[in-house]
């Protein structure tokens, strides 16, 4: 028997949308992946049963299941393509946080600016926070697209739920960094109070 992917969600604790929506998004791409694969290989080990099956159909649904790989690895490309997009801007802002800083150290010297440039923190607490997040993301960001680039290719189903595993466990995400975030966006008054 087939689980849905919102069952498979519900049972992970996914339904509830996050701070990091890219990432929750991505988590539902690649266990809806699993689902199909797992409903794949159940119908395969259904249909090995001896009948009489021309090798017409057993070549269609072999190029059935191909395409339905190759659609869902587009999907995941898509995806990935998504938090590079993401991670390129939090790059960008973060080399313009550091102009910022540069830019305070010179008009103010080294002890910088009196008045915070947000509520209470200072540019170097804004500075290091988001150099921490961008660092955190980079990371989880190589390890999807080292899962999408060797998903294709597993040859077990083994393999195929210790990617998964990995996609949804996001072991460069600490429990500290979703405080960080919202701390981040409380601080620059992106998340009211």
């Amino acid at each position: 028997m087939c689980v849905t992917t919102s069952q498979l969600l519900r049972s992970l604790g996914l339904m509830q949308p996050g701070p990091v929506a890219f990432l929750v998004f991505s988590c539902l791409s690649f266990s809806s992946l699993d689902v199909k694969l797992r409903c794949q290989s159940e119908d395969q080990l259904v249909n090995k049963s001896p009948s009489f099956s021309s090798p017409a159909t057993a070549v269609s649904a072999a190029t059935g299941g191909a395409a339905e790989l190759q659609d869902a690895c587009c999907k995941l490309q898509d995806i990935v393509n998504k938090m590079v997009a993401i991670v390129t801007k939090m790059e960008s802002l973060m080399t313009s946080q550091r102009g910022v800083q540069d830019l305070e150290e010179f008009q103010f010297g080294p002890e910088g600016r009196k008045i915070p440039l947000f509520h209470t923190w200072n540019t170097k607490q804004f500075e290091s926070t988001s150099c921490f997040l961008l660092d955190i993301y980079s990371q989880e960001l190589k390890l999807k697209q080292t899962i999408l680039q060797e998903l294709a290719h597993t040859t077990t189903s083994d393999l195929c739920m210790v990617y998964l595993s990995c996609w949804l466990h996001q072991p460069f995400i600490h429990p500290q960094t979703r405080l960080t975030l919202e701390a981040l966006l409380l601080e620059t008054g992106h998340r009211p109070l």
